[in-house]
């Protein structure tokens, strides 16, 4: 998780990660930001985000993304 942490808060260190449940629904990060995330999460934690996951729930908060990047690791 601290990682992804890491990750986020390079994008926007005036966010509070731990916290915030509405990235997508409040316009915290938008489509670019999230661009970047798949490209970093790709890189760091070595999985892909296929199409159909790119989705608000799994951006929102921190603790969904990583919930998601830990299903995929499962999965691959």
């Amino acid at each position: 998780m601290d990682e992804l942490l890491e990750i986020l808060e390079e994008l926007h260190p005036e966010v509070d990660f731990n916290t915030c449940t509405r990235l997508v629904d409040d316009k915290i990060i938008d489509s670019f930001d999230i661009v970047t995330i798949i490209t970093e999460v790709n890189n760091t934690f070595d999985v892909a985000i296929p199409a159909e996951e790119i989705i608000p729930e799994n951006f929102n908060s921190a603790q969904a993304l990583y919930a998601l990047i830990e299903r995929l690791e499962e999965e691959g």
